[in-house]
């Protein structure tokens, strides 16, 4: 809780601000005064995100309307759209993205004190902090939760607008080909009515306020830090312990991507394992499975059976933990590790019949409203997790 305070006084820690550094180099010291060297390693993100997506859904739905007097003219504007789109909100390759401005990050790291071991952990969590917006009201967020729990696949906002401009690319096709119907105007006309509220909610979100981000995400970086301290008393025999806390992760994960590609050559895609924390002040605990702004991606499979081996035995002994499996329908930090084919997986909290955390890039969003026996459930987790991955590793050497 004494991290959660001291991060959520730097106020509007937005990506790109000064807020977000000056909390950088205070994570820092926080690591060089518990014994570990720390590096503010610099980076560059588009803190606009939200107006970059509003840009995709605003060409969607001009392409739409062209394509009824100019229907090639329509199909190659939704097509640029959507591909670009899928490449930005899954962190992959900018296209639209880089007509903004870009912002100076950073992302905190701390070297484990074992570089010789067979295997190494990063222990991950962002510490900047999102917009608000209409978008995020309770009872939108309600509205959304029992639709996306009544859907065979997992539904975030960006999946339904992506999918929105997939859907007009056949529709338009027809056009293209000289077909013109009510039936084709009709299925039309919904994506882009979808595309055109998708724009206003997401300028809204970029004209809103800052939140104080207590459980997004000062909670999973009170945990990364409490977890590696344990770590670091008694440390793993086959694991170095790193520390990476990310600046701009809710600009879609630039500082993680940053990171990940200045290191895609050095990191062992069999014995890396990076475990992400995120929002994990409220609830029960949740290991992800797979996630995805616009597609489902696969988080490692075996980080997932160890998890779900923890859960199993702990059901045996108190539930204490409450652990299940989570499918998500957005991003984290998570999946810029999971498109390099690095092993990764995220863990949150949420409480019975959520699908989002509690207070989610709200006001409320403070360290008031935090839970710290959630808190405990995560640091015991984590370091229950991070003790399997330390035995897992030992097992496959000796074979």
């Amino acid at each position: 809780m004494e991290v959660v305070r001291e991060l959520c006084s730097f106020e509007n820690r937005l990506a790109g601000t000064d807020a977000e550094r000056r909390a950088a180099n205070w994570l820092a010291e926080r690591l060089r005064a518990r014994g570990r060297r720390a590096e503010v390693e610099p980076t560059h993100v588009h803190p606009q995100y939200a107006l970059v997506e509003a840009a995709h859904c605003a060409l969607g739905f001009a392409g739409s309307l062209a394509a009824i007097p100019v229907p090639p003219l329509g199909f190659a504007i939704v097509l640029v759209a959507a591909v670009s789109m899928y490449l930005d909100v899954n962190a992959r390759f900018y296209l639209l993205r880089r007509l903004f401005f870009r912002r100076a990050s950073q992302n905190v790291v701390s070297p484990g004190k074992g570089p010789d071991a067979p295997a190494r952990l990063f222990l991950c969590a962002h510490y900047d902090a999102a917009r608000t917006g209409a978008a995020f009201e309770p009872k939108r967020v309600a509205r959304a939760t029992r639709l996306a729990q009544r859907s065979p696949v997992p539904l975030g906002p960006f999946r339904v607008l992506f999918w929105s401009l997939a859907i007009l690319l056949p529709i338009l096709g027809a056009r293209m080909a000289g077909v013109d119907s009510g039936l084709l105007s009709l299925l039309q006309l919904l994506p882009t009515i979808v595309l055109l509220v998708g724009v206003f909610l997401l300028t809204d979100i970029e004209l809103s306020d800052v939140v104080p981000g207590a459980n997004d995400n000062a909670s999973g970086v009170a945990i990364v830090l409490s977890a590696a301290e344990e770590l670091d008393a008694d440390p793993p025999a086959n694991l170095e312990v790193w520390v990476l806390l990310t600046g701009g992760e809710e600009c879609l994960m630039e500082g993680m991507r940053a990171f990940v590609r200045s290191r895609r050559k050095k990191l062992d895609r069999e014995g890396t394992f990076f475990v992400v924390l995120d929002s994990v002040g409220r609830g029960t605990i949740r290991y992800e499975t797979g996630e995805g702004p616009a597609v489902t991606y696969e988080m490692d499979r075996r980080l997932v059976q160890l998890c779900e081996a923890i859960a199993a035995a702990d059901r045996d002994d108190g539930d204490r933990y409450g652990a299940e499996p989570f499918r998500n329908g957005v991003g984290s930090d998570a999946l810029p590790a999971r498109l390099a084919k690095l092993r990764a997986i995220r863990l949150t909290c949420l409480e019975d019949g959520a699908l989002a955390p509690a207070n989610y890039h709200r006001p409320e969003d403070r360290p008031g409203a935090l839970d710290e026996g959630a808190l405990e459930r995560a640091h015991a987790f984590t370091v229950e997790l991070a003790r399997a991955i330390d035995a897992d590793v030992g097992r496959r050497m000796m074979r």
